[in-house]
């Protein structure tokens, strides 16, 4: 049975999703980030970049238990184990990979910073970097809205891992778009609503929230633990 460690971030959840989809057994360990777990010397053996999702799979390549860390490289990983999510002809594949890579390189990065400066940034002397990532969101908001116009998945012709990977982010962009910006986007919108009615998603939110009450929520963290996971304050390496 694979092990998940696991956070309720939207990387992890892409991990959920697709052991959900694939019909994978897994077992939940939780890792309380805004605690710190991430940064304990049993976790940094797995990941030694300290984030979650990890996976420990004791069925790995030739057989042996293999660890993988890094969201965009355990959805290939499964989809390569299951011969699943990915397709087999070469075209195809990289058609699904270079979806998958927007995701990884633009999509969580622009809009992870858009949130975080928005919303935990102080609120003198950010002006620049909130306009960047809001910037950066529309843009990439944009492409995805381009590519779902002519194509019924990020992935292509068939559902797989670029759209399991980009769905946990697609889906919060009310929380930091404009509704006149996301009335923009109905491809989009029709997309996100087309994944979220799987039944393997209702799964994996249903796990994720099972989850929630064996971690340090956001909401209920202390100041110090926000600046620990934030690397900020004392944290801050400079």
């Amino acid at each position: 049975m694979i092990k998940l460690y696991s956070f309720g971030s939207p990387n992890v959840v892409k991990i959920y999703i697709a052991l959900e989809e694939l019909g994978l057994a897994y077992e939940v360990q939780p890792v309380d980030v805004l605690a710190g777990g991430q940064l304990e010397p049993g976790f940094l053996t797995l990941n030694p970049n300290g984030k979650v999702p990890v996976i420990v799979d004791p069925e790995g390549p030739d057989s042996a238990p293999f660890t993988c860390f890094e969201s965009g490289a355990i959805l290939l990983y499964l989809a390569e184990k299951t011969g699943r999510l990915l397709p087999r002809g070469a075209a195809a594949r990289y058609e699904a990979i270079q979806w998958l890579m927007v995701q990884l390189t633009a999509v969580g990065p622009s809009f992870g910073q858009c949130i975080h400066f928005h919303r935990f940034a102080p609120g003198e002397g950010n002006d620049y970097a909130r306009s960047r990532y809001m910037t950066q969101a529309v843009r990439v908001s944009e492409a995805l809205e381009r590519r779902l116009a002519v194509s019924p998945w990020l992935s292509g012709e068939e559902y797989g891992i670029a759209d399991v990977a980009t769905w946990p982010w697609a889906r919060i962009m009310p929380r930091f778009l404009s509704a006149e910006m996301v009335a923009r986007l109905p491809a989009t919108a029709r997309w996100i609503a087309t994944v979220g009615e799987r039944p393997a998603v209702k799964a994996a939110l249903a796990r994720v929230e099972d989850l929630r009450g064996q971690v340090t929520v956001l909401d209920a963290a202390t100041a110090q633990e926000i600046d620990r996971f934030f690397a900020r304050g004392k944290f801050a390496a400079a």
